[in-house]
């Protein structure tokens, strides 16, 4: 009895499988992947994207271009050429050249001065805000493991307990059914015994009426 149970409930299970598999078949048929399968989209805009420099640059690299060498014309001292020697005012735009070179270059010494005397405690401040941030972007990040693990785990508990309800929805259906086989072979055996004791009685009811005659 149990083992036409266990047939029954293989049966169906191989019907769905072989269901499922013909849904696949069925889906893999009307869409057939390409290797350009995103070309009915538009092409993308990118030029509101791009500065000025971006597409200068992208025009080089697509006319196969070098890059620019670093320019050093802003630091040279040029003298005025040959026919302007007896020019005062070209002498005048080189020396106002070279004082401006001198001061730029003055600038940058006490900078660098500046940056000597006060950086290191400007880059102890900054490195402390960066420790700092990582400290609170670490106690986010745990806080985040934390809730996905107590996730993770909680759905694990409601599977295990979804996966017992279904093996007690089984063992409760197998059990059904095996009732119902119990009571349907109750009854042919009840319907069986039925149509004996008919038979029986039709046989005596006519022994009887023999013998009145």
């Amino acid at each position: 009895m149990r083992c036409r149970i266990l047939i029954k409930v293989m049966t169906h299970q191989v019907s769905e499988k072989r269901w499922a598999a013909a849904l696949v078949e069925e889906e893999t048929r009307r869409y057939r992947p390409t290797k350009n399968y995103l070309s009915y989209l538009p092409m993308p805009e990118f030029s509101p994207f791009e500065t000025e420099i971006m597409r200068n640059e992208f025009e080089r690299l697509a006319a196969r271009q070098p890059m620019d060498l670093l320019s050093m014309k802003r630091y040279e001292l040029p003298a005025p050429t040959s026919g302007q020697k007896n020019d005062i005012t070209a002498w005048q735009e080189c020396v106002n050249n070279s004082m401006a070179q001198l001061e730029h270059q003055a600038i940058r010494i006490e900078n660098l001065e500046l940056m000597s005397h006060y950086g290191t405690n400007a880059w102890k401040v900054y490195n402390d805000n960066l420790a700092f941030m990582i400290e609170l972007a670490q106690k986010e990040l745990h806080k985040f493991r934390k809730k996905i693990q107590d996730l993770n785990w909680q759905r694990k508990n409601d599977q295990l307990a979804a996966g017992a309800k279904l093996r007690e929805l089984e063992s409760n259906w197998v059990s059904l059914v095996s009732k119902n086989y119990e009571i349907e072979r109750a009854i042919v055996q009840l319907e069986n015994e039925v149509a004996q004791l008919r038979q029986q009685q039709g046989e005596e009811n006519k022994e009887n009426i023999r013998q009145d005659f």
